[in-house]
């Protein structure tokens, strides 16, 4: 009987209506995730940037922002990069050919790029790294490399030419992947496409990683970077030792109790290499809620973006409770990132390396919501509740007026020198009326060191009609 062939998937496919992928998720999972890339058109159809090439400059000369300027000087075929911060009067000069600008973490600066990280769902949402965007001029390019994570690249504006090398996952022949000496980026000395392609609008490439590819632009253009977390197993073992050594117990040692007279005094034998091993396997983390909780902090501490600062003095969780019943929203910070685990017992949640043991439904809810209010909340847990307040104390949440900008055009204008602001969070000596709030809340003023709530209240005695008025802080 003749061997069956089994039919090699395609590399080029058109997105459907209900499959973005063009496929079900599972079967990009099974044929395509970390084995073979894949371009799909109109995956995001009709797509418009929440992100314009001025917006991406003006967020390229803020201070904490992370960028790269990359030119290519084609007559001699170098390359140059500089790091940002930029000032912005160097844009306008710059030439209309052969630059690219680049800016990690966009998602950390804009809500509607974090938005759309929420298409791809059908992985970990802790695999998902950041959101770089790419502005080229007409000939820009970052030249042929390879990356050593998945990534998810959406033509976003304009269109831009992808070459790539699939020869791997096609031929079964891995292609040279050595680098070029003589520039500053890690560029590949030799590269050979099998597959060329122009992205429009809306189309997106899957590149697994260790593909060789090389994008240039055909106009001015603006090019979506989905990339996910890979640590490399030197930074994970780096970790993990740390925390192995953190809580290492002491009387924990080399032993020889079976010591015999050696053959040899200057030799290391077989045997002092077995008790060796003996003494590292005794501090490791055999217990696997240790492991994972160790796992979980790793994973959600980022390793570019800047760090969550303290808002102040803690706050006490019935400040948080009046606020929410006022109308208020609890924001997640954008550099705050979340996942959760089953343990023995319930749930662990982990936000940027901190820890918390909560009910399972307590850890689901806070790890998929982004903006707490009080319905929510009150379907929390008191451990949640108490996870919300450390939280909200330890500045990953901040109390959100969604209300306080329902004129986009106005907050635009008051806000025209932060090209990437936020919505309205509540900071400051701000005052807030509220005129939706429950009978007993009269006014939530929010300063730097904590919430005021002035809550009018009965304060009637069984034996006593009189009433007082009084002030909650």
């Amino acid at each position: 009987m003749a061997a069956r062939k089994t039919k090699t998937p395609v590399i080029e496919i058109q997105a459907r209506p209900g499959l973005p992928l063009g496929m079900p998720a599972a079967t990009f999972l099974r044929d395509y995730w970390q084995k073979r890339p894949l371009l799909i058109r109109a995956a995001f159809p009709d797509f418009q940037t929440p992100v314009q090439p001025e917006d991406l400059a003006g967020l390229a000369c803020e201070e904490t922002a992370l960028a790269r300027l990359i030119t290519h000087d084609r007559a001699t075929d170098g390359w140059s990069v500089r790091t940002g911060p930029f000032q912005e009067e160097e844009f306008p000069g710059m030439p209309d050919h052969d630059w690219t600008l680049l800016v990690q973490d966009v998602d950390k600066w804009d809500p509607d790029v974090r938005a759309l990280i929420g298409h791809f769902d059908f992985l970990p949402r802790w695999r998902m790294d950041d959101v770089m965007i790419s502005f080229a001029a007409t000939g820009g390019s970052v030249g042929a490399h390879v990356d050593q994570y998945d990534v998810f690249l959406l033509q976003a504006y304009g269109h831009r030419r992808w070459q790539i090398d699939a020869s791997e996952s096609t031929k079964g022949k891995r292609p040279p992947l050595d680098f070029r000496d003589d520039v500053e980026l890690k560029l590949l000395r030799r590269f050979k496409p099998t597959h060329d392609w122009v992205l429009a609008p809306g189309d997106m490439l899957y590149l697994p990683p260790n593909v060789p590819h090389n994008g240039v632009a055909e106009d001015p253009c603006l090019t979506f970077s989905f990339g996910m977390r890979a640590p490399a197993s030197a930074e994970l073992i780096s970790d993990y030792l740390d925390t192995l050594i953190e809580g290492a117990d002491e009387s924990i040692r080399y032993q020889d109790p079976d010591l015999t007279v050696p053959e040899d005094p200057n030799e290391i034998d077989v045997v002092a290499m077995n008790r060796v091993v003996d003494a590292l396997n005794a501090i490791r983390m055999n217990d696997p809620d240790k492991l994972g909780d160790w796992f979980g902090r790793f994973i959600t501490t980022y390793r570019a973006a800047g760090e969550v600062m303290p808002g102040g003095e803690p706050v006490q969780r019935e400040e948080i409770e009046a606020a929410l019943a006022a109308g208020l929203d609890l924001q997640r910070h954008p550099w705050a990132r979340m996942a959760w685990r089953r343990a023995k017992r319930g749930a662990s949640l982990y936000c940027s390396g901190l820890e918390f043991a909560l009910p399972v439904k307590d850890a689901q809810v806070l790890a998929a919501t982004e903006q707490l209010g009080a319905s929510l909340y009150q379907k929390l847990s008191a451990k949640g509740r108490d996870a919300v307040q450390e939280l909200v104390s330890g500045g990953y949440y901040q109390l959100f007026d969604a209300l306080a900008f329902d004129d986009e055009d106005e907050y635009e204008d008051e806000e025209e020198d932060d090209t990437f602001a936020e919505d309205a969070v509540v900071d400051g000596t701000d005052a807030v009326e509220v005129d939706s709030a429950q009978p007993d809340v009269h006014e939530v003023n929010i300063h730097e060191d904590g919430i005021e709530v002035i809550v009018d209240f009965d304060d009637t005695d069984e034996s006593d009609d009189a009433q007082d008025d009084g002030k909650a802080h």
